[in-house]
């Protein structure tokens, strides 16, 4: 099965199992107040890999228009129940179609990782392309280096990740056009064996 129809695939099969472990009290939570204070009141932020809304597009709709995407319809479901106010869509985050200048904000949290590193700089260079003038990225990245790998147990099902490690990530996003504000490695809050790249970056 190819990378995106092994994550498609496996968030559809635990996209009820996977929500249940996305609360409001996730360690992730305390970037957002942060994130949000470069955005306008009623600003448009865009959630990339939106999963079932909880918890970051849900809070992000409380002061902002929110639009979502992701590639498990069953996760979109779940996310237009959850944040009824809120507007999502099912596709390939690698193939956004939105206008230029269309967002003030962009929050990317535990996707990009599951998307096949050799398409990630055109991903950056997409995401500086619709985001408004000094619009802003909260992104979570690897840590390390990882080319392409498959766990086969991950909630009962089989996921698929790849990525580059924090100083490549760190250079393509600047050469892709984010100017970094802050970098920060995170240990993975349903993984405390894993850390991850977060990053808040300013077009």
């Amino acid at each position: 099965m190819e990378p995106k129809e092994l994550v498609k695939a496996g968030y559809d099969a635990i996209a009820n199992v996977y929500a249940s472990k996305r609360h409001e009290n996730l360690p992730e939570m305390r970037f957002l107040p942060e994130f949000s204070d470069y955005i306008p009141l009623n600003g448009k932020v865009l959630d990339l890999g939106c999963g079932s809304g909880i918890p970051f597009s849900k809070y992000l709709s409380k002061r902002f228009e929110v639009t979502g995407i992701d590639i498990s319809p069953n996760q979109i479901k779940l996310a237009k129940i959850n944040v009824p106010q809120g507007r999502f869509y099912c596709g390939d985050m690698t193939s956004l179609k939105f206008p230029d200048n269309s967002f003030n904000g962009m929050l990317a949290f535990y996707s990009i990782i599951h998307v096949p590193r050799k398409e990630h700089y055109s991903l950056f260079c997409d995401m500086v392309r619709i985001l408004k003038r000094n619009g802003v990225a909260l992104i979570n990245l690897h840590s390390t280096d990882d080319p392409e790998s498959i766990n086969n147990d991950f909630f009962g099902t089989s996921m698929f990740w790849s990525g580059y490690d924090w100083k490549i990530n760190e250079v393509l996003l600047q050469e892709a056009g984010f100017t970094i504000l802050w970098s920060k490695i995170v240990k993975d809050s349903l993984d405390t064996k894993s850390q991850h790249l977060f990053v808040l970056g300013k077009k």
